[in-house]
């Protein structure tokens, strides 16, 4: 073969690898070994938005918006949303009140029989991968059935880990991937306490750590965040791109609107 055409193929071989499609930020790509990182713009790869306990949106460069696990009125505002995408990680109104959502967006539910059965979720919604793992939440009389979802937007690997409360395992942990953001529930009772929640930090590793499901309690918050680096700014919105990412986990304290005043 002569050599012109050799480095044509090369060529054509790097563009391919490059491309959106080929892209994941959760799982490495056997395809993509040996070749050199692709470089990140420092532009946001994603909005993220916190409405309180687990419910947030996320909206990708390219304007898709997923929320997840959106919550029924009445503990803080109810924000108006028009989502491409809705994902469910419990059955139950602080966790599946669709009905909030404007517009006709796609329904993914973490559970099947009203949360007496996992319902694995493995699709693509416009620029987004999204995939659920099936996880353990508590319940008053025992453990009952949850799901983690995981958002894989090519630059960056989002994961929303509904009301886990327990450490995760080996399976676990390979299917989430290498995690850049991570929504971590940490109020106890239904979901796992600070001190659970700080080990799965050190299983997980993620850059950036968002804590949830606390409901503005302070005493939770700090007993998780302390000795840790953390950002608190005063916004329920924080815009996130892959080439500012921390060198280690920092955790960021949103302000949902509606917290309580000695915030």
């Amino acid at each position: 073969m002569k050599k012109p055409l050799v480095v044509l193929l090369i060529a054509l071989c790097l563009v391919v690898l490059a491309s959106p499609g080929a892209q994941s930020a959760c799982r490495d790509l056997d395809v993509a070994r040996g070749f050199p990182r692709l470089a990140y713009a420092a532009e946001p790869d994603a909005v993220i938005q916190y409405f309180g306990h687990n419910f947030f949106q996320i909206t990708t460069s390219k304007g898709t918006r997923i929320i997840a696990d959106p919550l029924a009125p009445g503990m803080y505002p109810t924000p108006d949303v028009s989502p491409h995408v809705v994902t469910v990680g419990r059955e139950h109104p602080n966790h599946n009140y669709v009905e909030l959502a404007r517009g006709n967006p796609i329904v993914l539910r973490g559970l099947a029989r009203y949360g007496a059965e996992w319902n694995r979720v493995n699709t693509t919604v416009r620029d987004v991968l999204i995939y659920n793992i099936p996880i353990y939440q508590n319940g008053l009389q025992g453990a009952l059935k949850g799901a983690a979802f995981v958002f894989d937007l090519g630059t960056l690997c989002i994961t929303h880990l509904g009301d886990l409360s327990h450490t995760l395992t080996p399976e676990q942990l390979k299917q989430l991937g290498k995690v850049d953001v991570a929504l971590i529930p940490i109020g106890g009772t239904f979901t796992m306490p600070p001190q659970t929640a700080r080990e799965v930090l050190q299983q997980i590793k993620p850059k950036i750590a968002i804590p949830m499901h606390y409901r503005d309690n302070l005493f939770i918050l700090q007993s998780f965040i302390q000795g840790l680096p953390t950002r608190r700014p005063d916004s329920d919105t924080l815009l996130v791109s892959k080439a500012t990412l921390p060198a280690s986990t920092e955790i960021v304290v949103l302000r949902p609107k509606g917290a309580r005043e000695y915030w």
